[in-house]
């Protein structure tokens, strides 16, 4: 039977514990609330085309004639270009930060990263309107005739196009990949690395274990990053070339489900093409949904895993 001492001291608990519980629920809430007024109000456009909205190329305001999928390309498109990009110099940054950055430049090597995440959208579209737009035009026109003839290199040498959009979520991707892939290696058991020096291993072979042992929350953070690749807005609008149509080319102008929605909602004058384009923000919040909750399990399964030092005091009890 507990005492009254002990009865004193779980209710200031129990009440602390439902406190924090009705700040922390409101989220789960406002979640629930943005997909179903979404869904409410898209049902207008899903009633009149179904499942054939992600399928359609057609974009015709005018005939009424609405077709999700040239923005749903474009947005994937854009967002593993970025990813392929913005990947290797995340895990670059993450492994010099944690691994073999001297401790004089650690912080504001840090705190220059961080800075890249709390640039507004606009200002790096702006930053892509003057730098990366005639930068990808000059690199048009230098490629090579046999390489234009190619798909993937073909189209007018504009500078706006899938290729800039890439460029710019790339940069804008690296802050949150590299932080996250950063923590990732610091959580890694220092018996992972004392364990590949006590045999033999060198510097780069201690890291590229610690790297096996992180890889899941690697991962998750790559995939973290491609989530925050998906919704961006301003900047992709900017240089992407606003052009609703399917191409392989990373020359060719093309849309985004964002930027679509950013340029054309003001200008929605039925209720089917309002409707249609709050149908194209739920498919985004989908697909978000999906890939962050993907990249947070990845993460939190990392974090849950059991320390490899354990392993020979279970051996020698097994032995016995």
């Amino acid at each position: 039977m507990s005492s009254p001492a002990t009865r004193f001291v779980r209710y200031p608990d129990l009440g602390f514990r439902l406190g924090t519980g009705v700040f922390a629920g409101p989220i789960v809430v406002i979640v629930v609330g943005i997909g179903y007024e979404l869904s409410r109000e898209s049902a207008e456009s899903i009633a009149r085309f179904g499942l054939g909205f992600w399928k359609t190329e057609t974009w015709d305001p005018v005939a009424g004639e609405f077709g999700a999928l040239p923005f749903i390309w474009g947005t994937l498109y854009s967002s593993i270009l970025a990813l392929v990009i913005a990947a290797p110099v995340a895990l670059g940054i993450a492994v010099f930060l944690s691994e073999l950055c001297p401790a004089r430049l650690q912080q504001p090597i840090v705190f220059l990263t961080e800075l890249l995440a709390a640039i507004p959208s606009i200002v790096y579209g702006l930053w892509g309107v003057f730098v990366l737009v005639p930068a990808v035009r000059a690199i048009q026109v230098a490629t090579p005739d046999f390489l234009r003839s190619v798909p993937l290199f073909s189209g007018p040498p504009v500078g706006v196009g899938m290729l800039a959009a890439g460029l710019i979520l790339a940069v804008m991707v690296i802050p949150f990949s590299s932080s996250v892939a950063r923590e990732v290696l610091k959580a890694v058991p220092r018996p992972q690395r004392e364990a590949a020096y006590a045999l033999g291993a060198t510097r780069y072979e201690a890291i590229k274990a610690a790297l096996y042992y992180g890889r899941t929350g690697i991962m998750g953070a790559v995939m973290l990053g491609f989530g925050r690749a998906l919704g961006e807005t301003m900047a992709v609008t900017m240089v992407i070339g606003n052009n609703p149509r399917i191409s392989s080319s990373l020359y060719a102008p093309q849309h985004t489900m964002a930027a679509v929605i950013a340029n054309e909602f003001s200008e929605a004058d039925t209720s089917l093409y309002l409707s249609a384009l709050v149908e194209i923000g739920l498919v985004l919040f989908v697909i978000t949904l999906i890939v962050n909750a993907i990249s947070r399990g990845l993460i939190w399964s990392m974090k849950r895993k059991p320390k490899p030092a354990k392993a020979p005091v279970a051996a020698a009890e097994a032995a016995a």
